[in-house]
């Protein structure tokens, strides 16, 4: 049930209180908070195929790639997560059957992440489901959603995303 008041917003009224910097909370609990709305939705439109948003991106990845494989220290710098989390998301989308892990051709330490034709029509029917729900920001026009990738490009670039 929907409250009568914005709680962020008291929040902020609160916080204005005991502390400076009122937008830049407020800014960043509205973030945060959005973010989480936008994961639990996109998760629960990837549920039925089996995956998570995270697991998604890493298919989506394989087939960005040149060759459909990608060394599992290469997908966690393009995903931008930890080692351990990238292993986690490969053992589970190997069970699912949607990659394979293979030696790595020129490198003897290397393990290449390798989409299967499963893994790609996955890529397809998701990718489907998740333009139909246009990425859980259909409350947004495509130019508020231009802006709002520029808005946060700044934030990306001071933590070297690029």
């Amino acid at each position: 049930m929907a409250l009568p008041f914005d709680p962020i917003d008291e929040a902020a009224r609160q916080w204005g209180t005991h502390w400076d910097g009122v937008p830049a909370m407020h800014a960043v609990t509205s973030l945060m908070r959005v973010q989480q709305l936008v994961i639990g939705r996109l998760d629960a439109i990837l549920k039925p195929h089996g995956l998570t948003f995270a697991r998604y991106e890493a298919l989506v990845l394989l087939v960005f790639s040149s060759r459909g494989s990608l060394p599992l220290g290469k997908m966690g710098e393009r995903l931008q997560v930890h080692p351990t989390s990238v292993t986690s998301i490969v053992r589970r989308l190997e069970a699912a059957g949607l990659i394979e892990r293979r030696a790595h051709p020129d490198d003897g330490r290397a393990v290449l992440a390798e989409i299967t034709p499963a893994g790609r029509a996955l890529v397809e029917v998701a990718t489907a489901d998740l333009l139909a729900a246009d990425f859980a920001l259909g409350a947004l026009s495509g130019e508020q959603l231009a802006q709002l990738s520029a808005l946060l490009e700044p934030v990306r670039r001071e933590a070297g995303d690029f």
